[in-house]
């Protein structure tokens, strides 16, 4: 683990990308190094809406979701790598390629999702992401994302 400084709080995740409750799908960031990699925490609950439905009778993480807090996880690490450059900036999904399930992640599983980034120039960001819980990889993709102004635009970075 690393040190409180690169612990990154719910209320400053939000303040690094725009998604809020019921979307917000990370937690906290328990360990980031800018321009690496980061581990975000999700804490899976019972309480969450897509429960209902999937699967009442066996509730599991939608695996779109769990691809979904990864690339919320990096998309804090992009904002917090690019810092004053990402202001008023949105990183979106371009593709998600190799992405394997291997078990289900259930309500009290804590979910630590693994970032590294594989390369980023300019806009154009490409990751390696590994969730995990108790140290047993649940699934993994590779993504890429982009970085675009709020109006849709394509940014100078």
């Amino acid at each position: 683990m690393t040190d409180s400084n690169n612990i990154i709080d719910v209320q400053q995740i939000q303040g690094l990308i725009p998604h809020r409750y019921p979307f917000l799908l990370v937690d906290r960031i328990v360990e980031l190094v800018e321009g690496k990699s980061a581990v975000g925490l999700k804490n899976v609950t019972i309480n969450e809406p897509h429960f209902q439905g999937h699967f009442p009778s066996f509730p599991i993480m939608p695996g779109v979701l769990i691809v979904e807090a990864m690339a919320q996880t990096a998309g804090s690490l992009v904002v917090k790598t690019l810092g004053e450059k990402a202001e008023g900036k949105i990183v979106f999904f371009m593709s998600v390629e190799e992405a394997k399930f291997r078990k289900p992640v259930v309500p009290g599983d804590a979910l630590y999702i693994h970032i590294e980034i594989i390369k980023g120039r300019g806009a154009i960001w490409k990751f390696k992401g590994v969730a995990k819980v108790d140290d047993k990889v649940h699934a993994e993709a590779v993504f890429t994302a982009m970085i675009m102004n709020e109006d849709g635009s394509k940014p100078d970075l």
